[in-house]
């Protein structure tokens, strides 16, 4: 395994700039935003598909400085029910595949998209619970209707272009768990997987561990993200929070820089795990601490999973 960043955390770096200090930090890989969510500071599909040459000097840049782009990332919702803002997010989605494909990167992380509860609906509709009946209804109508035609179009262009997509388990989207990201990938299993991060299953009380024994080889890329758990506020009032991510002392949980959530026997037990079932890419540093500037996180985090995150050949099962 390798590790990498997630290079949103270095927005306020042009390109070369920011891929420089990747290598004074002595990582592997960088994972690009390209729109939607995350933003395209670094690289805009849109300027960069208009040439090849673009192109080129842009992959040159990256190469000269013995990296490699371990995912290209445009996190958005091609199934919101406002058609302007699904369309938006497709057009990204779309344009990342190609400059993926013409850049030899195999992985496009995105999330699953959340439809809204129906077709006249104007905002997504996140469906947790089948009662009373008609979100239950709801729930099926959004597979049948919006998911599963959405994604069965999409994977074929995605095979063709020789681009796998790795989901993001989120909630608020309808992949959000090891359930339902393997019915989402059941539609074309060798195109369709995850982008694993375990903070957002460390919240939901999800263990990271089974989820990555059930997702297995549907895992294509890996997030290091921690969570932490207020265990008097979730005493008060679960883990369902809709407060303000800036309102710390008072939510349920948190993002933390990895080590900051849970120990170093956790995320070896993750990483031990993703190398059993046969994960040998790049784990990507994200950083979302509230707590801690971006700079500061992302040394913290590399300090942490370095002595966790160890080259091993395959075959070879690492326990710490």
């Amino acid at each position: 395994m390798k590790l990498g960043v997630f290079a949103v955390l270095l927005s306020d770096r042009p390109l070369e700039p920011m891929l420089d200090a990747v290598v004074e930090l002595g990582l592997d890989a960088v994972e690009l935003g390209t729109g939607a969510y995350p933003g395209d500071a670094h690289c805009n599909p849109g300027d960069l598909l208009s040439s090849d040459c673009k192109v080129w000097a842009f992959r040159d840049a990256i190469r000269a400085r013995g990296l490699t782009v371990s995912a290209l990332s445009c996190h958005g919702n091609p199934l919101h029910p406002d058609r302007r803002i699904a369309k938006a997010h497709d057009e990204v989605f779309q344009r990342t595949v190609q400059l993926a494909a013409k850049l030899e990167v195999q992985t496009v992380i995105t999330f699953s998209g959340c439809p809204g509860s129906d077709s006249k609906a104007q905002q997504p509709s996140w469906i947790v619970s089948p009662w009373p009946p008609e979100f239950a209804a709801a729930l099926e109508w959004q597979w049948t209707e919006r998911v599963v035609p959405y994604w069965t179009a999409t994977a074929k262009k995605c095979r063709a272009a020789g681009v796998r997509v790795a989901v993001e388990m989120h909630p608020n989207f309808v992949a959000y768990n090891a359930e339902t990201m393997l019915r989402l990938s059941a539609i074309a299993p060798k195109v369709i997987g995850c982008n694993f991060d375990p903070s957002h299953l460390f919240w939901q009380q999800a263990d990271p561990v089974q989820s990555i024994r059930a997702l297995g080889d549907r895992i294509f890329h890996v997030h290091a993200k921690d969570c932490r758990i207020d265990a008097a506020n979730t005493a008060l009032n679960g883990v369902l929070d809709a407060k303000p991510y800036t309102k710390e002392l008072d939510r349920s949980w948190i993002f933390r820089t990895v080590g900051y959530g849970h120990d170093p026997r956790v995320w070896k037990d993750i990483i031990s795990n993703l190398r059993l079932v046969g994960y040998d890419h790049v784990i990507s540093i994200e950083h979302e601490d509230s707590l801690m500037s971006p700079a500061e996180g992302l040394r913290k985090a590399i300090d942490f999973l370095r002595p966790i995150v160890i080259s091993q050949p395959k075959g070879e099962a690492y326990w710490a």
